[in-house]
């Protein structure tokens, strides 16, 4: 980095959080706040005619989703670090804002002192997160969790067959079984897969390649 100031641009769309940013980062010498901005429009416009070195970036605004917001920054400035500054706390928002390029993520509760860290870490090739962030990151997602449900060879048949969009009864004459022992089985696959209807059984069994 230069000796010139670190130029950071503050995009979300409520005054009062551009506010207490500008207030919360007036003390760090080593920044400059270069332009706050409450749509994704306006800053990429600003983006393309000036250099920014950090944007704190919010996920949820008037005219762009954050995510996709993220991904196209990147594009126009590979060398533009993006901090997502969000309330929404779901791991899956987390990893995509990641996958999409950001340098990190925080929560609107972060502390000065996490915010200040979070900057500097960013600014160093660091990827970084708030502390709360960190707890939802260490947990793993449910499925994950849970890891892939052990079916027997004839479960396997009759889930590709439910699949298929089979009735109980087409599927007992085709197994030569009984209407009972194939509701039996669609009752366990349920159960395995902690699935509340046909539908989400087939989605899970489709995530996990199953099907």
């Amino acid at each position: 980095m230069s000796q010139d100031k670190i130029q950071l641009a503050i995009v979300d769309d409520h005054p009062l959080i551009i506010q207490g940013l500008q207030t919360l980062l007036q003390d760090k010498a080593d920044i400059a706040i270069t332009g706050s901005f409450t749509t994704g429009a306006d800053f990429m416009t600003f983006l393309k005619a000036n250099t920014v070195h950090i944007v704190l970036l919010d996920i949820t605004l008037p005219d762009v989703n954050g995510m996709d917001l993220c991904r196209d920054i990147k594009r126009v400035s590979p060398d533009t670090y993006v901090l997502a500054l969000s309330n929404h706390n779901e791991r899956s928002m987390i990893m995509q804002m990641l996958h999409n390029g950001a340098s990190g993520y925080l929560l609107k509760n972060a502390s000065g002192r996490e915010l200040s860290d979070c900057i500097d870490e960013a600014l160093s090739d660091q990827v970084t997160f708030s502390r709360e962030v960190k707890e939802i990151i260490a947990r793993p997602a449910l499925n994950e969790l849970k890891g892939i449900p052990q079916l027997t060879k004839r479960e396997k048949e009759i889930l590709k067959q439910i699949a298929d969009g089979k009735t109980t009864v087409v599927i007992a004459e085709q197994l030569s079984l009984s209407p009972l022992t194939i509701e039996t089985h669609r009752r366990n696959l349920m159960q395995k897969f902690e699935a509340k209807n046909v539908a989400e059984l087939i989605r899970m069994a489709m995530q996990q390649k199953m099907l």
